[in-house]
């Protein structure tokens, strides 16, 4: 498959408040191993293998911050049914609420599609809040509401309103591809959503379409500033960089931040079902973060969570602030707090796993919250020390991203 994009200019923008990009014609096989869009350094899996993609190029930012003793977890705070046996206290739950979504991005949906569980199977409100309050009540005090996209399940309002009361719950958060939550998001405020999550992989019109399959790049740009009008900080923009595609775009990115309350989240490309996924498509975190450090001044590393999945940094001056996810060279599973119940009831403690379990066929049997506690108890027990790494992942079965829940 050949689209045709690339070599963008600035020019001003009819999208308020951003300078977006006009493009040159050239042409590039996102399906191929690698791309013909941009001239870069070739890298092969031996290369990647012995670590020379991984390999820190800014020593000064390379290793993690001190953890302090103070951001670590109460153990008496969470419930044995969420510590796994690594001691690792799960205290986050990430729920999808749908595998619908109104754009088609590579990366997440295979270009074939993907078979839906129908709509009977799918989780209800009732049931949705209903595990959400187990796992709440056992420690959990954080949901991440993901999809497919969330925006489009019609109680949306509803289901943040019922979670957002739960007691012991902190952040009520959510990712969405941004389409149509500009109009969404004042009254979902007032249901108690505090914290957004939106994609965004180009700034350019032509790639954004190449990529999601779908016009929409305006609509996503007026949910950003929406956003920000309504008081949310930082507004978190998570793109996934691919080679040859869009990692000429990482400063473009890093410039949103220049003057508005936004943390772009630099994501490492990661293999799922049907995604195409290829190693020379991979940007190492070490690569992107060199990109920044040539091109700004004044970059300083951020103190982390014990359990964040991301490594943050701030430029002097800016407004905002700048993050990377490493989920492929540098992994952070020793501190995963995450655990996921995905649309259609079924509970998974790993991304990149395929183990899963049902809790949606028992709690519809008439289970009682004790038998549904010591599923939930067994599962995390179960979890592995860390994920397989990325060519053992590739290689595995595991559902598509629109399934599993961004």
């Amino acid at each position: 498959m050949q689209r045709h994009v690339v070599n963008a200019w600035k020019r001003p923008s009819r999208f308020k408040r951003f300078n977006l990009c006009v493009v040159d014609i050239c042409s590039f096989d996102l399906n191929s191993e690698s791309y013909s869009i941009f001239p870069f350094r070739s890298f092969n899996n031996q290369a990647f293998a012995s670590g020379d993609l991984c390999r820190p190029q800014s020593r000064e930012y390379a290793t993690s911050c001190v953890k302090l003793e103070k951001d670590l977890p109460k153990a008496n705070s969470v419930s044995d049914m969420l510590v796994d046996s690594f001691g690792r206290l799960h205290n986050y739950l990430r729920i999808s609420l749908t595998e619908r979504c109104n754009l088609r991005c590579q990366y997440c949906m295979p270009a074939e599609g993907v078979e839906l569980t129908p709509n009977p199977q799918i989780l209800s409100q009732n049931e949705i809040v209903h595990l959400a309050n187990l796992f709440v009540s056992s420690g959990v005090d954080k949901i991440r509401l993901t999809g497919g996209e969330p925006t489009i399940r019609k109680d949306i309002e509803e289901i943040c309103l019922q979670l957002s009361n739960l007691k012991g719950l902190k952040t009520l958060g959510m990712t969405t591809n941004g389409i149509i939550l500009a109009r969404k998001l004042p009254k979902l405020k007032e249901c108690g959503l505090n914290s957004v999550n939106i994609s965004l992989d180009t700034l350019v019109p032509a790639k954004f379409e190449f990529m999601t399959r779908r016009k929409g790049l305006e609509k996503v740009m007026e949910s950003i500033n929406t956003a920000i009008d309504l008081g949310y900080n930082p507004v978190k923009v998570n793109c996934v960089i691919m080679r040859g595609f869009n990692d000429d775009e990482i400063c473009n990115f890093v410039e949103l931040t220049r003057e508005k309350p936004i943390n772009v989240r630099f994501i490492e490309f990661m293999p799922f079902d049907g995604n195409l996924w290829n190693v020379k498509k991979l940007v190492p975190y070490s690569e992107m973060l060199d990109r920044v450090v040539q091109q700004f001044k004044g970059l300083t590393r951020l103190q982390d969570h014990p359990s964040d999945t991301s490594k943050n940094f701030k430029l002097d001056g800016y407004c905002g602030s700048v993050s990377f996810i490493t989920s492929m060279t540098e992994h952070f599973c020793a501190g995963c707090n995450r655990l996921r119940l995905l649309a259609d009831g079924n509970f998974k403690v790993c991304l990149f796993g395929p183990s899963e379990v049902s809790l949606r066929d028992p709690l519809r049997s008439g289970m009682d919250d004790d038998g549904l506690k010591e599923i939930i108890g067994a599962a995390v027990k179960r979890k592995k020390a860390a994920h397989a790494g990325m060519f053992d992942i590739s290689k595995t079965a595991n559902r598509p991203m629109i399934h599993i829940g961004g």
